[in-house]
């Protein structure tokens, strides 16, 4: 038997700015943000694993994939201020259980900072936000006078971004290569990635400024967090899970063996399987779930 297509990617006027999204599927409603330089098809497979249980809502980040950029320079609020525009411009009031990965991590925190009544819980993959170590590549673009000449686009470059990604390489496909340098030869796509990555970091890595204000905030909302990892990231490392545990003590924490930065992909199954776990263990009603620790995680 065939398996069903994903529900037809859409858009939605917010601002009079284009906002590319997804969604699918029946239940409560899932959030998914991605990352820099990225989209919300990296999220496809969890709609396709989710969908029957979970209504799947994957976003572009302002200036990301096909969504517009901002009229201002994009930088994390700007982001966060404009997926909470597009949530009121599709009537999602919520509870959101709302799931970022790496700077779509820091995004969906600054997303619960705002609206706290109508975020249920986080899933944070691979975050920004706990630690300063970052990939090298990050902080030479975060440089103004160097990103230009760094941010042109190329398929070598495409191939290497998708080589630092994923641990496994036979994830890194003709086809992702060929999505990662269309995304890149946007017209807006330079200037998109350099501003983001200047409002985020520099040449010495995250910047502290925002992760000081962001993450003591989101431990004061106390909502239920689930943290994971890939143990070989090579873009924020696995070791910035040491901050998550002392700076938000009430979450939980997994650690996926042998997988980069985007255990949503390279670890679907598993991805899903945890995510659904730790959703079902949130009874309608309760704020917090019940104690325990995900299979392989820790409390």
């Amino acid at each position: 038997m065939a398996e069903t297509p994903l529900a037809d990617v859409q858009e939605v006027r917010v601002a009079g700015r284009r906002v590319r999204y997804r969604l699918d599927g029946e239940g409560d409603t899932v959030l998914m943000l991605h990352g820099i330089g990225c989209s919300l098809d990296d999220f496809d497979e969890q709609h396709r694993l989710l969908r029957s249980r979970f209504r799947c809502l994957s976003v572009d980040l302002a200036g990301f994939g096909g969504s517009d950029p901002l009229t201002v320079p994009n930088t994390l609020d700007g982001l966060a201020d404009a997926v909470v525009a597009s949530l009121d411009a599709l009537g999602e009031t919520g509870p959101l259980h709302v799931v970022g990965n790496s700077l779509g991590g820091a995004v969906a925190m600054a997303v619960a900072v705002r609206i706290p009544s109508r975020v249920r819980t986080l899933l944070l993959a691979d975050p920004a936000g706990f630690g300063r170590t970052v990939t090298w590549a990050l902080r030479l673009v975060a440089v103004r006078s160097l990103a230009k000449r760094l941010l042109t686009p190329s398929l070598d470059a495409a191939r290497r971004n998708q080589r630092g990604i994923f641990h496994d390489r036979a994830m890194v496909t003709p086809e992702r290569v060929d999505r990662a340098f269309r995304l890149a030869s946007r017209p807006h796509g330079p200037q998109v990635m350099a501003e983001t990555a200047h409002d985020l970091g520099t040449v010495l890595g995250v910047r502290p400024g925002w992760r000081r204000r962001l993450v003591p905030a989101v431990a004061a909302l106390h909502l239920p967090t689930l943290v994971v990892w890939g143990a070989e990231d090579l873009v924020l490392p696995a070791d910035h899970l040491d901050a998550v545990r002392r700076l938000l003590p009430h979450a939980q924490t997994h650690v996926f063996p042998g997988t980069g930065h985007m255990p949503q992909i390279e670890r679907a199954a598993e991805f899903a399987a945890l995510a659904d776990e730790f959703w079902s263990r949130v009874r309608p009603g309760d704020p917090h779930p019940q104690h325990g620790t995900p299979p392989g995680g820790r409390p």
